[in-house]
This record gives C-alpha cells, sequence and structure tokens, in this order.
C-alpha cells in the first residue's frame, strides 16, 4: 500500500513504535537507553518531514504550502516539546496520545505521505537517497521543571486549537 515515500515514512513509524513499545515494555518503568533511540529515531523522521518532505512538496505545488503543513508543525513542536523531559510511563503515554492522530494524518488516504508520493513521483528516487542520509540529531539531556511542563502545555494547546479549527 502506498508509493515509496509513504512506504519509507510508515515503516519508519513501525519502527519508531516497536522501540517505544520494548523501552515500556518491563516492570513499569522506562528503559533509558531504548527510549533514547527511540527519541532520536523521533527527532530524526520529524527532521526529514520538515527539511526534506515538506519543502519538495511546497516546491512541487509552486511555492504553495501543503493545506496540512500546518498542523503537522504544530504537532511537531508538541512532540518535540513531549521528548524535552525525563520519560515516565505517563509521560510515553502522553507522547502516543499525540503521536496517534499525528501519524494517522500522515499515513491515512489524502495524508501526507499519499500526496507526497503523488506530488513527488518524479524526483522519489533522489529525495529517498537525501533522507537515507540524513543526519542523526544530537540529543540534549533532559530537562524537567515546571518551565518545561508549562512550554509542553502551552504547544499541546496550539495544536489541539489547530486540529479542532481544521
Amino acid at each position: 500500500m502506498g508509493g515509496v515515500l509513504f512506504q519509507f515514512f510508515a515503516g519508519d513509524h513501525r519502527r519508531l513504535d516497536g522501540i517505544l513499545r520494548r523501552a515500556v515494555a518491563t516492570g513499569g518503568g522506562v528503559d533509558a537507553a531504548l527510549f533514547e533511540k527511540f527519541r532520536g529515531g523521533l527527532l530524526r523522521n520529524i527532521g526529514m518531514e520538515e527539511k526534506v518532505l515538506i519543502p519538495a512538496a511546497r516546491r512541487a505545488r509552486g511555492g504553495d504550502p501543503l493545506p496540512m503543513a500546518r498542523l503537522l508543525r504544530l504537532d511537531h513542536g508538541a512532540i518535540a516539546a513531549l521528548l524535552v523531559p525525563t520519560p515516565t510511563p505517563e509521560r510515553v503515554e502522553r507522547i502516543r496520545a499525540v503521536l496517534g492522530p499525528h501519524n494517522a494524518l500522515e499515513e491515512e488516504s489524502g495524508g501526507l505521505y499519499e500526496t507526497c508520493d503523488r506530488l513527488l513521483a518524479g524526483e522519489a528516487a533522489a529525495l529517498l537517497e537525501r533522507l537515507g542520509s540524513f543526519p542523526l540529531v544530537p540529543l540534549a539531556p533532559h530537562q524537567d521543571g515546571p518551565r518545561v511542563e508549562k512550554h509542553i502545555a502551552e504547544t499541546l494547546a496550539l495544536a489541539r486549537q489547530a486540529r479542532s479549527s481544521d
């Protein structure tokens, strides 16, 4: 199902989901090493979309942004914010609560990946090459505290507001 860009990104979603599942599978806690692997992979996935896929789609549309681009960017901001504090099972559930509808928007019929497969069919091979060599994102240490929680609440509120207005 789906073209090569869909397959690439949906496959990455499945891979990341498997890592996250393993990170919380034992003893009610979060395996720090597996969570860091998930965190780095998810930030790389977001970077590939933000720096390669979405700009390529915009160029293919003559400079017009994809209608879903704003919502995707707000979701990406919320997801990135959720990756800042030290992971706990409760925080993992908050991440999943955002990732579920976000990944659906990207993977559903008419979603980001199907749209990009259609718009970018002629350059898909070159894009896959760029995506395959996209660098890992350096990870900052986790930060906790009221300012972090306030930022998370604000980014989640912006994403919810955008989702409810679409």
